[in-house]
């Protein structure tokens, strides 16, 4: 073995009922390096790590860490080693302090072998200052923003002086100054020779982190390259094993009349005047940074929190949405941000997951019609191409782009005439997403109308008609698709308004 290589996983395989997760896999990471996992979801980076922490014993294959043959039994094995390991599926105690969660089960002990509390907040300070992350070592872990969650994972994590650690999507719940914060804290850790695995789906971030890259497809080694020796659209036809030529299939759909209507929607505090139409066979993206008030806008449509001002029609009519029922009612559906929070219900199956909110209308006598319910889930997966073994298939068990099919076909068999779409494609992967786009587009041209909320400005600009971009709780720009750029809906995002839209400001003010 090469001296500088920290980890090799050769002949790694993994099976689990009815699927073979890995299928003779390698993994080579040198010390002191980014190597960035990618692959579309399923593809089998999620099962190697496990792998790799003990959560999974493998089938076959071998495993050096450091030089030295192991096997890995158990997740705190894996700690002792050290390698650790930053889910993606953020899971800390919420009612203990940021120090108790970073030093829990290894806490520093006193005389008679009790907890020594006051060296344990001394050496968090001294870890978070080291990292120059702010937060106050006694702040309750459920008062932080899930931004600062994430740090205190990390801070976590860096702790353990692993050699290796495993950053599973770190960014995905983060702002940007806090991913520059992130990579800056990456290089101070390449410098001391710690090794990182990478796992993302982001591109940008895997040409701006990562010096060496392995793509996985449907749980096969595909290659490793240089991240220095290869671009975007060769990585991106490793993983789907295609070229995706349009990443954003967006097609022309006729736009028609007003379907939902929103005049000054206001929610104390967190949303101002927000007023908006939306028209039949129309994906209006609705952009901004993290807190600017595009959640809290759509939860007030759907329902889901109380306005304190403001009127909604549809189709003309001004209606009443006190609940979600009653924009169910009223022909709208939701796909919220966050699929495993408010989403899919992991325990249950695939075919419950997609008829839950529509078993009234195969309900007779009391009784469901599993005939036509079969039919109807039969349709649904091969106009999705939902890729499950069986419809009896436990969701929690499919990739994040299949979990996200399940979801919008639940809502599509409620018959809705408008469809909200929060984040539709985060967290999943290229292929998936570019899969979620063209369902997007057939919907449009079957006339459903789309409001479209994403983080994602290649998103919003890919499959937007028209794009309202909000700052502070208010709508700060509107453009149309031939006149978005991200400049000018940065600018509006951050308040600052067009060169000639201030322009124009000046003048008026001039005149006055």
């Amino acid at each position: 073995m090469h001296p500088e290589n920290v980890l090799v996983m050769e002949n790694i395989s993994k099976s689990f009922p009815g699927v073979k997760a890995l299928n003779d896999v390698h993994l080579t990471v040198r010390g002191g390096t980014v190597h960035a996992l990618m692959g579309e979801n399923g593809a089998g980076k999620s099962t190697l790590m496990k792998v790799l922490i003990g959560m999974y014993i493998p089938d076959e294959g071998n495993i050096t860490f450091l030089g030295n043959p192991v096997r890995i039994e158990n997740t705190q094995q894996a700690l002792r080693m050290g390698i650790s390991m930053i889910h993606q599926e953020l899971s800390p105690e919420p009612y203990m302090t940021v120090a108790e969660n970073i030093y829990l089960g290894r806490e520093p002990l006193g005389r008679f072998g009790l907890i020594d509390k006051k060296k344990m907040m001394a050496d968090t300070r001294a870890l978070l200052e080291r990292l120059e992350i702010r937060i106050d070592p006694n702040k309750v872990m459920r008062e932080l923003s899930v931004a600062n969650t994430q740090m205190v994972e990390i801070a976590k994590a860096i702790s353990y002086n692993s050699r290796l650690i495993i950053m599973d999507e770190p960014t995905s719940a983060i702002t940007e100054r806090e991913v520059a914060h992130l990579f800056q804290m990456v290089r101070v850790l390449k410098e001391q020779g710690v090794a990182i695995i990478y796992i993302t789906h982001k591109m940008d971030e895997v040409f701006q982190i990562a010096d060496d890259i392995t793509v996985f497809r449907d749980g096969q080694y595909i290659a490793t390259v240089p991240a220095a020796e290869t671009n975007r659209n060769s990585l991106i036809a490793m993983m789907v094993g295609r070229e995706l030529t349009n990443l954003f299939p967006k097609e022309e759909a006729t736009i028609g009349e007003v379907v939902l209507s929103v005049r000054n929607l206001t929610r104390n505090g967190i949303v101002h005047d927000v007023s908006f139409d939306l028209r039949r066979g129309e994906i209006l993206g609705l952009s901004g940074l993290m807190g600017a008030g595009r959640t809290e806008v759509i939860e007030g449509i759907f329902g889901i929190k109380p306005i304190d001002a403001g009127e909604i029609a549809i189709n003309g009519q001004r209606v009443q949405i006190k609940a979600p029922s009653d924009a169910i009612r009223h022909g709208l559906a939701l796909l919220t941000e966050d699929r495993k929070l408010s989403g899919i219900m992991g325990v249950l199956s695939v075919r419950d997951n997609m008829m839950i909110a529509s078993l009234g209308s195969y309900t007779k006598g009391g009784f469901l019609n599993m005939r036509i319910i079969n039919q109807t889930c039969s349709r649904e997966k091969s106009r999705l191409e939902l890729k499950t073994p069986t419809m009896d298939q436990l969701i929690k068990l499919l990739s994040g782009g299949n979990q996200q099919k399940v979801l919008v076909s639940r809502w599509l068999l409620t018959t809705p005439d408008i469809l909200i779409l929060d984040e539709p494609t985060r967290g999943i992967d290229v292929g998936a997403k570019s899969e979620i786009h063209r369902l997007m587009s057939k919907l449009a041209q079957e006339g459903k109308a789309i409001l479209m909320i994403s983080s994602e400005l290649p998103e919003i600009l890919g499959m937007s008609d028209r794009v309202l971009v909000m700052h502070e709780g208010r709508i700060s720009g509107e453009f149309a698709r031939q006149d978005a750029t991200q400049e000018s809906i940065m600018r509006a995002a951050t308040g600052h308004a067009a060169p000639q839209q201030a322009e124009q400001e000046h003048a008026a003010a001039e005149v006055v």
